[in-house]
């Protein structure tokens, strides 16, 4: 402490624990309302009310505690740092906000799996393995859709791919075991084995001095089409065919083995052996799809190998060109050309931060530097090649991804709102994308189609054929607590997730998701292009295997609802089929009378019924230019549900939609004929006779109305006061047949049947009464030259 402007210094405490790791974020905070309060921040964070004589624990939601603020105006208020993410206190931290309200995850390495929707799974720094669904039945990701394989922390994390309750991952730091710390987590019985390849203690040990080397992030990767062979990378190539019970070393040591580089991290002063800074070993293993018993290895001092004899030779094939100690962290073989192989290095822990991509297409014998036009400043971590389509090519960056479509001649950034972070891996699934962020927690660009199927001329419209679809099923109440302004707190019945409804400058809208993932879209994606030149309008239409015309989407006109127009900007435009038919006519609101405007606002949902799965087409006219492109909906792999089982549903959800379609419509003409009446009665004035009947006529339309519809109903929410109307019980059995993908029960459909059946009965008197009274009293308002019930026909 000095008090003096640090003239002179007088040591107030010497205690260890307010040393820990003193060069990786030890930090000393003094109160600016309380002259003898200091807080030091830690693996813990203390706290001292005597200008730093004693301590005492200020705990927090997370370890490793780098940063603090503190409110000059109100010291009790805080925002601490730490290596889960930042939390909020407001009374001088006796309790602080949690740390998973904030997407903050930090990924080295990710896997996905094979079940649907498909899991991400990654180690997360300083936190548990984590694996997150793709998609969830709530319509938003949860927390408690994530399960936690492992405590990870570390390094690569595979999952079996035939038994997706087995993942492997690195947990060094996190994890007993020493050095190379391997977990095999069951998701049966929520166990974690170790099944390190050596067990050896690594603390206060240099890595020089051990028998094997692992980095903290040491490569695991399973044999292509074996599951019974997994790969570990340290500074040898290991294999394990028994699930890790026992592993076998296959290559030599691949590093440059310089001994000069692997004495404690720190040096002699904080001499620190937490294992994170071990050098010199693996940093990817790559298994060819294409020949059996060939490996390529690289490593984090610049190197790279590769064995065509399941690892009992080896060949050093680095290019040229790589530069010296390059962190070469991603070997990616082309699933097109088995010597076509592709390589991602960087150097940015030697002030190097210029990209490092290379590609072979004769197996190692020579190779082409791909950075084409690469900023000079991106750090390339991760590189994958698209399997479908050759040449194309991701590239994940210090700042995000590139993308070449000419085999890394040409890059350019890949947009579509994914933030400004570190992406340290990247996956193909299918067709999407799946980004791990060292800060931002995965992302998924749902469907790389476009840049698959686009040609490179431009000057003409294109559509993308559609990806086939999956119709998913989401939960009965998803989207039910979603207000269509501001923040929701509840995405279904039960579930608690905050989402903000924004309206973009075009008038649709979109939700933002606070604290959850986000669902991909539930629907056939659309892409199309439009060329810089173009001015019409557009529409899409969607067509079933015999012809026809499920639903229709135009740009303009009243038809079809802003939100759900098709995009006409030049470029690529992104259009969301729901995967269901036109909906049915809606109750017009604006003829019903009411004392009070609701605040409550009306549903604005239009949609019909879902399609079956099968085959269906999809037409674009874009001005003058039509072009059509085929696509399957396909049935969830997860049900058993019979396709006349589907049909079945399919049928009886339309015929409640038509005949919900036919109530409303009635209603609607029949409220027109009430405002009519009720107007001439009025202007007919002393004309008892007429206006009698015109009094009788609206008394007989509310008998029919009362029967079908809720008149008393002041407000959508007001729908436990009074007895439900036809409609509410179509809207009702409509939610009971379409609740699952099966075909609708016995008792379902009996009742359905009941309820129709009453609407036609309502229907059969509204006929007679319009080719009855309305048709008289027609006749008679004609007689004496009054305006007649002029929608009576309609």
């Amino acid at each position: 402490r000095s008090d003096d402007h640090g003239e002179t210094w007088t040591q107030v405490c010497s205690n260890r624990d307010l040393m820990h790791r003193p060069w990786y974020y030890t930090h000393v905070f003094a109160d600016p309302g309380h002259a003898d309060t200091v807080y030091v921040t830690n693996l813990q964070m203390w706290k001292s009310t005597d200008a730093g004589v004693s301590f005492s624990e200020v705990t927090t939601p997370h370890g490793d505690n780098h940063d603090l603020w503190i409110d000059p105006h109100n010291p009790r208020r805080m925002i601490e740092g730490n290596d889960g993410g930042a939390c909020v206190s407001f009374n001088g931290g006796e309790s602080w906000s949690s740390i998973y309200n904030q997407k903050t995850a930090q990924f080295y390495r990710l896997d996905v799996d094979n079940q649907h929707p498909y899991r991400v799974y990654g180690t997360q720094q300083d936190n548990t393995s984590i694996s997150v669904p793709s998609a969830s039945e709530w319509g938003a990701i949860t927390l408690g859709d994530c399960s936690y394989p492992g405590t990870g922390e570390s390094g690569f994390i595979v999952v079996h791919p035939e038994d997706p309750n087995v993942v492997y991952c690195g947990a060094v730091g996190s994890s007993p075991g020493g050095a190379g710390a391997l977990q095999r987590y069951d998701h049966r019985t929520r166990q974690i084995r170790l099944v390190n390849v050596w067990p050896e203690e690594s603390t206060g040990i240099a890595p020089k001095d051990m028998k094997y080397r692992f980095a903290w992030t040491f490569p695991l990767v399973f044999a292509p089409g074996d599951p019974k062979t997994l790969y570990a990378g340290g500074n040898r190539v290991f294999r394990t065919t028994d699930e890790g019970a026992s592993w076998t070393a296959i290559s030599p040591d691949l590093s440059l083995n310089d001994p000069t580089r692997q004495g404690h991290s720190g040096g002699a002063i904080t001499h620190d052996t937490a294992g994170a800074e071990v050098h010199a070993t693996c940093a990817c293993v790559a298994p060819s799809p294409h020949r059996e018993g060939e490996i390529w290895a690289s490593t984090d001092d610049g190197l790279v190998h590769v064995t065509r004899d399941a690892g009992t030779t080896w060949r050093n094939v680095t290019p040229e060109a790589m530069p010296e100690l390059a962190y070469v962290g991603c070997v990616e073989i082309s699933m097109h050309a088995a010597d076509t192989i592709y390589v991602a290095a960087t150097r940015f822990k030697l002030a190097d931060y210029r990209p490092h991509v290379f590609r072979t297409r004769d197996g190692g014998k020579s190779w082409q530097s791909i950075n084409g036009d690469l900023p000079e400043g991106e750090i390339t971590r991760v590189l994958r090649a698209d399997p479908v389509r050759a040449g194309l090519l991701f590239v994940g960056t210090e700042t995000g991804i590139f993308y070449s479509r000419n085999d890394g001649q040409n890059w350019l950034r890949l947009a579509g709102g994914l933030p400004v972070a570190p992406v340290y891996d990247l996956k193909l699934k299918g067709s999407d994308l799946v980004a791990a962020t060292h800060g931002r927690s995965f992302w998924i660009l749902d469907d790389v189609s476009p840049l698959r199927a686009l040609g490179d001329e431009r000057s003409a419209v294109q559509l993308v054929p559609p990806r086939d679809t999956i119709r998913s099923k989401l939960a009965w109440s998803a989207g039910s607590g979603h207000g269509k302004r501001g923040v929701s707190y509840s995405p279904a019945f039960g579930i608690g997730a905050a989402t903000e409804a924004v309206t973009r400058p075009d008038g649709s809208s979109e939700r933002r998701h606070l604290d959850v993932g986000e669902n991909p879209p539930n629907g056939a994606i659309v892409y199309y292009w439009l060329p810089d030149n173009f001015t019409g309008e557009v529409s899409l239409s969607f067509i079933d295997a015999s012809g026809a015309c499920l639903n229709r989407f135009a740009s303009a006109g009243a038809d079809t609802p802003v939100p759900k127009r098709p995009g006409v900007k030049p470029g690529l435009n992104r259009f969301v089929w729901d995967l269901r038919h036109r909906g049915p006519s809606k109750l017009d609101l604006s003829l019903v009378v009411r004392r009070n405007k609701p605040f409550a606002e009306e549903s604005d949902d239009a949609s019909g019924p879902a399609v079956v799965p099968g085959s269906y087409r999809v037409v674009l006219e874009a001005g003058a230019t039509k072009l059509e492109a085929q696509f399957a909906v396909l049935k969830d792999p997860r049900i058993k549900t019979t396709q006349y089982a589907f049909e079945q549903q399919s049928a009886l959800l339309r015929s409640l939609y038509a005949k919900l379609s036919l109530l409303n419509e009635a209603v609607n003409k029949m409220r027109r004929i009430k405002r009519q009446a009720l107007e001439l009665q009025v202007r007919l004035g002393a004309d008892k006779g007429l206006g009698e009947r015109c009094k009788a006529l609206v008394g007989q339309l509310e008998a029919i109305e009362g029967v079908l519809v809720d008149v008393k109903r002041e407000s959508p929410r007001d729908i436990l006061r009074h007895p439900a109307g036809l409609n509410d019980t179509l809207v009702d059995l409509i939610g009971v047949v379409a609740i699952a993908d099966e075909q609708p029960t016995a008792a379902a459909r009996q009742v359905s049947d009941e309820i129709m059946a009453q609407v036609d009965a309502e229907m059969t008197r509204l006929d007679a009464l319009l080719t009855g009274e309305v048709t008289s009293l027609n006749a008679a308002l004609r007689g004496a030259g009054i305006e007649l019930l002029g929608v009576a026909a309609s």
